[in-house]
């Protein structure tokens, strides 16, 4: 089988995106520019990483992009795919060419890899920059870049720096050893710190044409493999360890099950390490003859990547939240993912000036990571589709402080949520009063304004869709007690702009009254709090909510009540 169809293959097989997400409902025209709008994105970070030494995305956002990119192929039929390692390929050939690492998507993969076999070794997968090493005579002769598995590039000129490497073995002899040049770190643990760009790092140091001392001493070597030593794993460790790769025998334990193999995944990425990682590599201890290795993966070798900690989302739709102070929020609807055992199916951009920015559509791939492990954060825009699709926003100054007191076209969002904030726990304290309940009677037409559900009755709760007779009497229940609901609890819930914790003294009239002077002449309100005050008090919309609370025979807005305290 060709190799850019094996590895194709491969990826379809070790990759989750690829399995759950649905195929794109497509035009050709449409099909052919997307794709070549993601084939060309991929061939330009591979560039860049591959020549110049230069990652212009983290690693697992480039795993994700070309997992897509394989998906797509799949669900159109394009049987080609542009090697990731085109532009890898150098002039110097490998003594034994570097296989590739068939990658296992989840802890049922794993298992099924494991099954039959026996003396299977698990070791970190350092997360470097891969290597030949050609020692002649006990000395190191020649380095010799990954290239495209079986030709890579002279790296030899960096030796006389790499002081942190062995440049010279206790013993004479004729070595050829396949390894990882990474980034020396303290005590690097990467559940807490990432992958630090340590790989990307190496690889601009390697690109360049000549290192520093103390550049060449931020290098260190992982030997992963002998492809001509003993037959044995055990013993390969051994005589490495001897020879002075004491990393290859301390990070490598013998497994046999996949509890096992998850234990050292788990334990290796929650502990202090010389180096970055991004999973496990497994392999069994006996493999074929050098003579037969090949650049392509093979059956005797694999890696279990740690967890992503940040996932590819696609954009279905960009949606424009109103909140009750008229706030604008855009919020990306995206297909679902999954971290850290979190289903994520949106997340918030917090301003319309960042979406503006940022001009995401549906479509783009973007970043999507957690913050504090619970709330979904985007991190950047991996990907634009080409076909630009649009995603209108709310027009500049149609939402404010005081717009949408009452349903009316484009206020459904901004009304609600300013009846959610009167019912919540900020306001009123009324139990059974979400926005969804809410949205249920705004549809119904029953709640056009702030106060109409102060006399609904059981009838009408009853013919709302999705209230049952025993909620609409709870329902009722908690407008009753709205009646009873101190002033200053209204004042909240109404969304007056009173500093927290502050006392409410007066009742509706006599805080209308107030000029902004003389709030600001009042403990802890300053200038804009007090245009703020007075700008509540004084809006057209509020007089007449207060009029109707008074009519409802809600304390402190009824004028014959005085000095209506907290």
């Amino acid at each position: 089988m060709p190799l850019i169809l094996l590895f194709t293959l491969l990826l379809t097989l070790s990759s989750p995106l690829a399995r759950a997400a649905p195929c794109p409902t497509w035009n050709p025209q449409q099909v052919e520019a997307e794709v070549s709008r993601l084939s060309a994105t991929l061939a330009h970070w591979d560039d860049h990483y591959h020549r110049q030494g230069v990652a212009l995305v983290p690693d697992e956002l480039y795993d994700q992009s070309r997992q897509r990119l394989t998906h797509l192929q799949q669900c159109f039929g394009i049987a080609t795919i542009q090697s990731p390692l085109a532009s890898a390929g150098g002039p110097i050939p490998h003594p034994v060419p570097h296989t590739g690492v068939d990658k296992l998507a989840d802890r049922l993969a794993v298992e099924r890899w494991l099954a039959g076999k026996t003396d299977v070794w698990v070791q970190p997968k350092v997360d470097g920059v891969a290597v030949s090493l050609i020692y002649r005579q006990g000395r190191l002769e020649q380095l010799i870049s990954r290239g495209d598995g079986v030709q890579g590039h002279d790296w030899s000129r960096h030796i006389p720096q790499l002081h942190a490497i062995n440049r010279q073995l206790p013993q004479a002899i004729d070595l050829q050893l396949q390894g990882e040049l990474y980034l020396r770190l303290d005590a690097h643990v990467q559940a807490q710190a990432g992958s630090a760009n340590a790989r990307g790092t190496v690889a601009g140091l390697l690109a360049r044409k000549q290192l520093g001392r103390e550049q060449g001493e931020r290098i260190g070597l992982f030997v992963w493999d002998w492809p001509r030593g003993p037959e044995q794993q055990a013993e390969r460790l051994a005589q490495l360890a001897e020879l002075g790769f004491a990393h290859s025998r301390d990070y490598s334990v013998a497994i046999k099950t996949v509890d096992d193999a998850a234990h050292w995944r788990e334990y290796w990425y929650r502990s202090p390490l010389p180096f970055a990682t991004d999973g496990v590599v497994l392999r069994q201890g006996v493999r074929p003859p050098a003579e037969r290795w090949q650049a392509k993966a093979l059956y005797w070798i694999a890696a279990w990547k740690h967890p992503y900690t940040q996932a590819l989302a696609e954009v279905r739709e960009v949606r424009f939240r109103i909140g009750r102070t008229g706030r604008v929020t855009p919020v990306l609807q995206v297909l679902p993912v999954t971290l850290d055992d979190r289903r994520i199916t949106q997340v918030s951009l917090g301003s319309l000036a960042r979406w503006l920015k940022l001009d995401i559509r549906p479509g783009d791939l973007v970043a999507v990571s957690l913050a504090g492990l619970t709330i979904p954060r985007l991190e950047q825009v991996v990907h634009r589709s080409a076909e630009r699709q649009p995603a209108t926003a709310p027009a500049p100054g149609q939402h404010h402080a005081h717009s949408c007191w009452q349903i009316s076209e484009g206020c459904e969002d901004q009304f609600i949520a300013r009846l959610t904030w009167l019912s919540g726990k900020q306001g009123l304290a009324l139990p059974r009063t979400g926005p969804g309940t809410w949205r249920r009677l705004v549809a119904a037409g029953l709640v056009t304004s702030m106060t109409d559900w102060l006399h609904l009755d059981a009838e009408r709760l009853g013919q709302v869709t999705g209230i049952s007779d025993a909620t609409a009497a709870q329902l009722l229940g908690s407008f009753d007690q709205a009646r009873s609901r101190p002033f200053a609890q209204w004042l909240r819930g109404l969304g007056a702009p009173t500093p927290t914790g502050m006392q409410v003294t007066g009742d509706w009239l006599e805080l209308a009254a107030r000029t902004n002077l003389e709030w600001q002449a009042m403990p802890g309100i300053g200038e804009k709090r007090g245009q703020q005050l007075a700008g509540f008090f004084a809006a057209t919309e509020v007089q007449a909510i207060a009029t109707q609370l008074a009519k409802a025979g809600i304390d402190g807005f009824r004028p014959d009540r005085q000095s209506i305290k907290q």
